[in-house]
């Protein structure tokens, strides 16, 4: 994160590390919160519009008012979600491959048992999830660890972050694959990553995030699953490439 960028935006409260925690467990506190509250088990979200909408909508849900409050008392919508482009066209390959793998997940998916009500849900819980964990993640969180470290810092912390966002899962019906998702999670968190780098802007990664999830959770075929790794392990190596060219300072 471009520190010249932050500060020439006057954000109403000055970007710390602690506070980007901070807004990131609250965010999950609200809900994971909502999870226990409504009984989840994580293998069964998309079985029905009931389990949609109590596992997936209304965490999303609680999760949204949280993390739009806090950015906005914060004042630091301008630099969570715009900025400098800061990736050669080239690095499109990784998000586009991935972006290809989701809709081809759809095209092949069985979707006899989705109902007009699932589907809803399906959508709105997918344009949740990317939103929010974009906004939490490579959005204020990226700004307050903006504020202390340069680039490389920026990637490795909040893609951390982001990939143990999923850690809680182990509780919640997937148990020890938990520790695989988060390895997965951080690998698509570094494609998301680029898809924010690329264009200045938070929007494609969070298109790009909703877009995966809403595969994965509609179409009963195995196949993003399956790429999933593949394509972590890209997105991490262009990442990695990148950050050495420029020695380790990629504007945003």
């Amino acid at each position: 994160m471009n520190l010249s960028d932050v500060t020439s935006r006057a954000p109403r409260v000055r970007p710390r590390i602690w506070i980007g925690v901070a807004v990131y467990l609250a965010y999950l506190a609200v809900f994971y919160a909502i999870w226990i509250v409504n009984g989840i088990d994580y293998a069964r979200v998309g079985e029905s519009a009931e389990t949609l909408l109590k596992w997936y909508v209304a965490p999303l849900a609680g999760g949204l008012v949280v993390i739009t409050v806090l950015v906005t008392v914060l004042g630091w919508w301008r630099p969570s979600t715009t900025g400098r482009r800061s990736a050669p066209r080239w690095v499109w390959a990784v998000p586009v491959v991935m972006a290809v793998v989701a809709v081809v997940n759809m095209i092949f998916g069985d979707f006899t048992t989705v109902t007009p009500t699932m589907w809803l849900y399906l959508v709105a819980g997918s344009l949740l999830v990317g939103f929010n964990e974009e906004l939490v993640t490579r959005g204020q969180l990226m700004v307050a660890v903006g504020s202390r470290f340069g680039e490389t810092g920026v990637w490795l912390l909040t893609t951390v972050l982001f990939a143990l966002l999923h850690l809680p899962n182990y509780f919640f019906g997937i148990g020890s694959l938990a520790f695989l998702q988060v390895f997965i999670q951080f690998g698509l968190g570094s494609v998301y990553y680029l898809a924010r780098r690329m264009t200045g802007s938070i929007v494609p990664a969070m298109l790009l995030h909703g877009l995966w999830d809403f595969s994965t959770f509609s179409a009963n075929v195995p196949w993003a699953g399956l790429m999933a790794p593949f394509l972590g392990i890209a997105g991490v190596i262009v990442v990695v490439v990148l950050l050495r060219r420029r020695r380790g300072v990629v504007q945003a």
